[in-house]
């Protein structure tokens, strides 16, 4: 499995950059902001998937089993954040579908939401406003412009699940940048047939959840994701040559730790390229070739 594509933290501008005007530098950008959420920068767009940037959790959870506390501070402030295009959500658990952060962004942004057809009321509930919305199920293309275009499919988040009318309840994205084909997942595990739609869709690289589950978790309302196990194996299977692994250091009952993650994936990754982000880092991804020719000139 050869590498598409390089992922490296180039020292590009750390996650405060997004409130500023985005570069128009043909390079792919991006930040990791905790959880399952990232932003994403190339030829002055921006994207976000999946966003939490606030800590309306902690106060729906206060004095419960898993208060969701924050391990990190919310990395930049939702309503400073300029020139956002697009906003993904997989799916309508708040860490990934936030009304405080969705009202914030939209301060100083008028973004195209996405989010799936089968929680369309939920999403409008969450301040997304209707006609910024844009619903959507497994298999469904939306253009973005400018080269840019982004691919529902399904995710497992423990198990498939659909509404009354066939939609997908749990989202994952397909996310085609200048070229690059960036898998995220949603919060999903293994589940038949996706390692041949991934194939299919020539994916470059995964952004996949590796936190787990278990029964103390699901049995108090947390289903869980991917192992950093079956992370790797499902890129090697898929051909996917890189992944970059979340959902992880946020909250206490909900994480591994990183330096086991990291372990563990030198242990099995092989010729997988595999990176565990830093929260607010800048992140650049290029195809394989260029990025080798930049190393050498250096």
């Amino acid at each position: 499995m050869s590498a598409a594509v390089t992922v490296r933290a180039d020292g590009g501008p750390d996650v405060g950059h997004l409130t500023r005007a985005a570069d128009d530098a043909g390079r792919l950008r991006f930040w990791w902001l905790g959880q399952a959420g990232f932003a994403f920068e190339h030829a002055g767009r921006r994207v976000l998937v999946d966003p939490y940037l606030s800590d309306s959790l902690a106060r729906k959870y206060a004095g419960k089993v898993f208060p969701h506390a924050r391990l990190h501070p919310v990395p930049v402030d939702p309503a400073a954040v300029l020139g956002v295009e697009a906003v993904l959500h997989s799916h309508a658990h708040t860490d990934h579908l936030d009304p405080d952060t969705v009202e914030g962004l939209l301060q100083n942004n008028s973004p195209l939401f996405v989010a799936p057809r089968a929680r369309r009321d939920v999403a409008i509930q969450r301040n997304i406003p209707a006609d910024r919305l844009r619903a959507v199920t497994a298999g469904d293309r939306v253009e973005l412009g400018n080269g840019m275009s982004v691919t529902a499919v399904p995710a497992a988040h423990e198990d498939l699940e659909f509404d009354a009318n066939g939609d997908s309840v749990f989202l994952g994205y397909i996310l085609d940048i200048a070229g690059i084909r960036i898998y995220h997942s949603g919060d999903c595990v293994p589940y038949g047939g996706q390692v041949e739609l991934l194939r299919n869709h020539h994916v470059d690289l995964a952004l996949l959840p590796i936190n787990g589950r278990d029964s103390r978790r699901l049995q108090n309302g947390v289903p869980g994701n991917m192992t950093v196990r079956e992370a790797a194996a499902l890129c090697q299977e898929a051909a996917i040559p890189a992944v970059v692994g979340h959902h992880f250091g946020l909250f206490d009952f909900n994480t591994v730790p990183r330096e086991d993650a990291a372990r563990e994936l030198g242990e099995v990754a092989g010729d997988l390229q595999w990176t565990l982000p830093e929260v607010g880092r800048c992140y650049s991804v290029e195809p394989a070739r260029e990025a080798a020719e930049q190393l050498k000139g250096r």
